[in-house]
C-alpha cells in the first residue's frame, strides 16, 4: 500500500532493471552540478532514466521560492505539459500535514502524546504490561514493545485519523482545511478528489482534476495509464502542487503552524530506551547527511511518488513530485536511507554540501 517494507524480488529482469536505473543514476551524479542549467539537465536525465512522464520541482530559500521547473507531460494522451501549478498525489507526503494538525492539538491540550491509543477507540495488541501511545503511532514505533523498534507502517499511522477527529471535534479533512490549507491559501491542495473528503475544499472538482497529472506505471517499455488510489487519511491521499508543498514548508520554517518547541520535537529523531537513534521523529524523517541535519519525507503509492527535503539550518527546501512511483520505489527510503535517493543527492551535493549558489529570484 503506501508503506514501504523490504520485499525480496526473485525476478531477475526486475533486479536488472533496478540495477540499470541505479547505474545510470550514479553516472548522472558522478559530481555535483556546476551550474543551474547543469542541475536542471541532471533532473531531466533522472526523470528520463526513471521513466517518469512528468515531474515538477521547487526550491525555496528562506521565505521565497527561488527556483521552479516542470518537466515532461502530465497527460501523455492529451500531450499536456507539466507546469509549476500541476497537482500531483502526495502519497505519504500527507503524513507531515496530518502530523502538524495533531501536534497543534497537542499544543492546545486537546491530545497528549502519551495518551493510550485505546482512548480513541484504536484497538491494537502489545506485549503484556506495555501500552501503545499516540507518540508511538506518530513515530512508527508501535510494533513489538512500544517505543523500542522502528518500523515504517502507513497502515498504523493512518489510525491517527481517530485521534485527530476526537481531539479536533471534526474529521481530519475538515481540521486540515481549517488549520492549514485555508490559513495558508493553498488553493492547489486538497484531499483526494476521488474521496468524499474533497468536498471540504470548496473547490470545483472538474477544474481541480483538470489540472492534475494523470498517473502511470511503466512496464514492457511503455507507459500505462493507471488509476490513482481513492483513499484519503492521515497516512496518504492529499493532493497538491509542488509550489503549495513548498509554501507549507516555508510556513513551518517561520513557525506559523507550530510553536518552535513543538516543531523541534517533531524534527528530533526518536531514541529507544536502549539508546538506539531511529530515523524518524513525529511525522518527519530526520537524517544526518554528510554532517548536515536534514528533515524530509517521501511518498510512494500506485502511480505517484514525492519527496521533500528541508535543511533547517539554511532555510532551504527542495520539493519534487511525480506521476509514477519511480521517485521512491527503488530506494529503501522507509528505512530512513535518504542517501540512496539520487534525487536527494543531486540537490544536497549541489547546493548544501557543494557550493553552487542558488538563484536569488524565481
Amino acid at each position: 500500500m503506501w508503506h514501504l517494507r523490504a520485499v525480496p524480488c526473485p525476478l531477475l529482469a526486475t533486479w536488472l532493471a533496478v540495477s540499470a536505473i541505479s547505474c545510470r543514476s550514479d553516472q548522472i551524479l558522478s559530481t555535483p552540478a556546476a551550474s543551474i542549467p547543469e542541475f536542471e539537465q541532471r533532473l531531466e536525465d533522472l526523470r528520463a532514466t526513471s521513466h517518469i512522464p512528468a515531474i515538477t520541482a521547487v526550491i525555496s530559500n528562506g521565505q521565497q521560492i527561488v527556483w521552479v521547473k516542470a518537466y515532461g507531460l502530465s497527460d501523455l494522451v492529451a500531450q499536456r505539459p507539466a507546469a509549476d501549478t500541476t497537482v500531483y498525489h502526495l502519497a505519504s507526503l500527507t503524513k507531515p500535514f496530518a502530523a502538524t494538525v495533531l501536534l497543534q492539538l497537542v499544543q492546545e491540550g486537546k491530545v497528549s502524546l502519551d495518551d493510550p491509543v485505546s482512548m480513541y477507540g484504536i484497538n491494537l495488541t502489545s506485549p503484556a504490561g506495555t501500552v501503545i501511545r499516540v507518540r508511538h503511532l506518530l513515530s512508527h514505533t508501535s510494533e513489538g514493545v512500544p517505543g523500542t523498534t522502528y518500523l515504517y507502517n502507513g497502515d498504523r499511522f493512518g489510525l491517527l485519523d481517530a485521534v485527530i477527529a476526537q481531539g479536533a471535534g471534526k474529521p481530519l479533512d475538515a481540521a486540515l482545511q481549517e488549520r492549514i490549507l485555508t490559513p495558508l491559501g493553498l488553493l492547489r491542495t486538497a484531499p483526494n478528489p476521488q474521496s468524499t473528503s474533497f468536498a471540504v475544499s470548496g473547490l470545483d472538482k472538474a477544474t481541480f482534476e483538470g489540472n492534475m497529472a494523470r498517473g502511470y506505471t511503466y512496464s514492457s517499455n511503455k507507459y500505462n495509464l493507471t488509476a490513482y488510489p481513492t483513499y484519503f487519511g492521515a497516512a496518504a491521499g492529499l493532493t497538491a502542487s509542488a509550489l503549495d508543498v513548498a509554501s507549507f514548508s516555508m510556513a513551518m520554517d517561520r513557525d506559523a503552524l507550530l510553536q518552535p518547541a513543538t516543531k523541534a520535537l517533531a524534527y528530533t529523531p526518536v531514541v529507544s530506551p536502549s539508546g538506539q537513534i531511529f530515523p524518524y521523529g513525529l511525522g518527519w524523517f530526520s537524517t544526518d547527511y554528510k554532517g548536515v541535519r536534514i528533515i524530509w519525507h517521501y511518498g510512494l503509492w500506485v502511480a505517484n511518488s514525492s519527496l521533500i527535503i528541508k535543511v533547517p539550518e539554511r532555510g532551504l527546501t527542495f520539493v519534487v513530485l511525480a506521476n509514477t512511483d519511480a521517485l521512491s520505489a527503488t530506494y529503501p527510503l522507509g528505512q530512513g536511507k535518504l542517501e540512496t535517493s539520487p534525487w536527494a543527492r543531486l540537490f544536497l551535493d549541489t547546493f548544501v554540501i557543494g557550493s553552487l549558489a542558488l538563484p536569488t529570484t524565481r
